[in-house]
């Protein structure tokens, strides 16, 4: 069986989790589920990052200790997947034991191979990207670009990783896989990254006397291991290096990681770099895509405008949060979460699009035919499209362009809409013709029966309601096998009763109402 290894970045957990966080996290399940229905064994791993100065601060702000503050937002970013419809399969938190004894072995590794040094440092440190700057990177003001604050100009002795030794190999790496490092723009800002002279080697240890919140260094008890090196190994501890070879070796490497671009050259350029050293296979692909904003506004709590994923999952459900998230821009682009936009278009594709579909073909079939799916075969020329749109969207979700898949999706929809506005089988039926009538309900409920295997990795819950609404007694979810991936071109068997329990999704404003 074919397999498949996706990752999220591993959340900060000095505050508690916002939409930002959830795109991917969604995103990222949208893949699982579409491979798992593929028939891949899947393996689709997030968790937590939990050391560092700022959870160190935020735990003594609120009065706790740090492991007792990590566990608790630990939990909380937890529940939130899980409010959402994750289906993770493992939860990884970087304060764990094994994952402690990973970073300890790959640290011990590369210092006995000469690709970590001590040396001492002086730079500019801004605390929120856990990285040091540049003069040059600080903008008119002479802030950090990202977080709006000046870095701190700081001088210790540390351990370093030896960047230098690895940078042409990675741009030789980046070179000659295209898809390594996508989009592709992002790529390329790797590449121009790579080669400025600036960019060296690297600190991977902290002084005690300025953060105690880490890692251990075997042997060293004056330092410990810095955020890099510590939150990138989740990767390969999660997926079982050195404490489950048998689960290391089936999934690993990883198929896909799922980044946020503010991240972009830890993750394609230290990671890779320290995967190189270990002498561990390299990702097959990283994908950095672009950030939400709230009403055109960057996420901030100065600005007000934190929006707390599990209160729109209370409102609206967590199918309505996935499916505007997934289909409202391009996942290479920046998105914009607007409270308007957001009950418009789920209000329009989902409950006007699919809703009234599903709910007028059923209550069509119950009224004229006992409630049975008739027996008849599907309107040649919009089976043909459906099945050019299937093949459409299959490219575009291997591409990660869920809102073209989407796009794809809801244009099966809307043929069908057509369709049955056009052929009028209520009117067939009063004219006595029963077998047009029942072609073209035949056809509606095959064109639905499809559109739910599409749709099930975003509304995994609306999908299975469709399922089962249209007569079926298995599960949507476990359909997929490396004989019949999906299920696509399966027919609806004849004679299969229907169960048309009302409109299969309430419009948002009623569902506020309420």
């Amino acid at each position: 069986m074919k397999k498949f290894y996706v990752t999220t970045a591993i959340d900060y957990v000095n505050a508690a989790p916002h939409i930002g966080h959830a795109y991917e996290k969604i995103a990222a399940d949208v893949i699982a589920r579409y491979y798992r229905m593929r028939g891949y064994d899947v393996f689709f791993l997030t968790g937590t990052d939990e050391h560092g100065s700022k959870v160190e601060k935020s735990a003594l702000a609120a009065g706790k200790t740090p492991i007792a503050f990590c566990d608790e937002i630990a939990e909380t970013f937890k529940q939130s997947w899980l409010n959402l419809g994750l289906s993770f399969d493992y939860f990884i938190r970087t304060t764990e034991e094994r994952h402690a004894k990973v970073v300890q072995s790959l640290f011990t590794k590369l210092k006995e191979q000469g690709d970590i040094y001590k040396s001492t440092y002086e730079g500019l440190y801004c605390e929120g990207c856990e990285d040091f700057l540049r003069e040059r990177d600080l903008d008119e003001s002479g802030n950090c670009p990202n977080h709006k604050k000046p870095p701190r100009k700081i001088a210790e002795e540390n351990y370093f990783f030896k960047l230098s030794k690895y940078k042409p190999l990675i741009k030789a790496w980046l070179e000659e896989n295209p898809e390594a490092v996508r989009p592709d723009g992002r790529r390329k800002e790797v590449l121009n990254q790579l080669n400025d002279p600036e960019l060296t080697d690297f600190s991977v240890s902290r002084s005690r006397k300025s953060l105690n919140w880490g890692i251990d260094i075997p042997g060293d008890h004056d330092q410990v291991i810095y955020v890099w090196m510590d939150a990138l190994t989740n990767y390969i501890t999660g997926a079982g290096y050195l404490t489950d070879d048998e689960h290391f070796q089936k999934y690993w490497p990883a198929d896909l990681h799922l980044i946020g671009k503010d991240i972009t050259k830890f993750h394609s350029i230290y990671w890779i770099a320290f995967l190189m050293a270990a002498g561990i296979p390299l990702p097959k692909q990283i994908y950095a895509h672009g950030f939400i904003t709230v009403e055109g506004q960057k996420i901030s709590k100065s600005l007000g405008n934190v929006i707390d994923p599990n209160k729109l999952v209370e409102e609206f459900g967590a199918d309505a949060v996935r499916f505007f998230l997934m289909s409202g821009t391009s996942f290479d682009q920046d998105g914009d979460f607007s409270r308007h936009e957001f009950v418009r278009k789920v209000n329009a594709e989902l409950a006007n699009n699919l809703g009234n579909l599903l709910n007028r073909t059923l209550k069509l079939i119950e009224n004229n035919l006992d409630g049975k799916i008739p027996d008849a075969k599907p309107e040649h020329d919009l089976r043909e499209k459906a099945n050019t749109l299937h093949a459409v969207f299959d490219s575009c979700m291997e591409k990660l362009e869920f809102a073209k898949a989407v796009e794809a999706i809801m244009a099966i929809l809307d043929q069908t809409n057509k369709y049955i506005n056009d052929e009028k089988p209520w009117t067939l039926f009063k004219e006595g013709k029963v077998k047009e009538a029942s072609e073209v309900l035949y056809t509606s409920v095959e064109m639905l029966r499809r559109v739910a295997f599409q749709i099930y990795p975003f509304t995994p819950k609306l999908a299975s309601d469709i399922w089962w609404q249209l007569g079926h007694d298995d599960n949507i979810e476990v359909l997929g096998d490396s004989d019949r991936p999906d299920g696509f071109f399966d027919m609806i068997p004849v004679g299969q009763k229907v169960r048309n329990t009302g409109p299969i999704f309430m419009r948002l404003e009623e569902a506020v109402k309420s």
